[in-house]
C-alpha cells in the first residue's frame, strides 16, 4: 500500500507539472513568442537561456516520464524494470531532443516516416488477428483502439508535412495554421483514452 501511494505522488507530481506548465503556462508564453522579437523574449520572464523557458520548454517529456513511473511503481511492477524503463526513456528523450540539427537531412526525414508506416501496418494487422478473437464489450474496446490509431496515424502524416514545410522551397512561405493537425491528436487521444476506460470498466465488471 505504501508503494502504492508513492507511485501515485508521483504520478500527481508529473501531471501537474504538465498542467501546469504546458498547459496554464503556455497561455503566457505562447503570446510572449508569438508577438515579440527574441530581444524583447529576453527581456521577459521567458528569456532564452532561462530557467522558466526550460521548465515550460520540458515540462511534457519530464512530467511525462514523472507519470510513467509513478503509474509502474503504483502497478508493482519490480524496481529493476521501473529503473530500466525510467532510465532508457529519459536516455532517449535527452539524446533526441539535443541532436544536432543545424541542417536538415530530407532523406533521413523519409526513413523515419517509412518506418513510421511499417510499424502502423504490424500494428493494424495484429489488431485485426486480435479482434477476430475477442467477444462481447471486449470488441468495441478494440474498436475504440483501432479508431485513435487512425487517428494518430493521420496526425503523423500531417505532422510530416507541417515540419517538413519550413525545409521546402515552394511550401517555405506557407504559413497555414495547424489546428487541424491538433484536432486529429485530440481525436486520436480520445478514443485510445476511451479504448482504456472500457477496458478498465469491463475488469471491474
Amino acid at each position: 500500500m505504501k508503494k502504492q501511494k508513492i507511485g501515485i505522488a508521483i504520478f500527481i507530481i508529473g501531471v501537474l507539472l504538465m498542467i501546469i506548465m504546458s498547459g496554464i503556462a503556455s497561455w503566457s508564453v505562447s503570446p510572449t513568442f508569438r508577438n515579440l522579437s527574441m530581444e524583447e523574449v529576453n527581456k521577459t520572464i521567458w528569456a532564452v537561456p532561462g530557467f522558466l523557458f526550460f521548465l515550460w520548454a520540458f515540462s511534457v517529456p519530464v512530467g511525462a516520464i514523472l507519470a510513467s513511473i509513478g503509474m509502474l511503481i503504483y502497478g508493482g511492477v519490480k524496481s529493476s524494470r521501473i529503473w530500466l524503463i525510467g532510465i532508457a526513456i529519459f536516455l532517449v528523450s535527452f539524446l533526441n531532443i539535443f541532436l544536432p540539427k543545424e541542417n536538415h537531412y530530407p532523406f533521413l526525414f523519409g526513413i523515419g516516416g517509412c518506418l513510421i508506416l511499417l510499424f502502423f501496418f504490424g500494428v493494424f494487422w495484429l489488431w485485426g488477428k486480435k479482434r477476430f478473437t475477442l467477444k462481447g464489450s471486449e470488441k468495441v474496446v478494440a474498436d475504440f483502439q483501432l479508431i485513435g490509431y487512425v487517428f494518430l496515424l493521420i496526425a503523423m502524416w500531417f505532422s510530416c508535412g507541417a515540419l517538413g514545410r519550413p525545409h521546402m522551397k515552394a511550401l517555405a512561405d506557407d504559413t497555414s495554421s495547424p489546428i487541424d493537425i491538433m484536432i486529429f491528436f485530440v481525436l486520436a487521444s480520445l478514443f485510445l483514452f476511451l479504448s482504456h476506460y472500457k477496458a478498465a470498466r469491463l475488469k471491474d465488471n
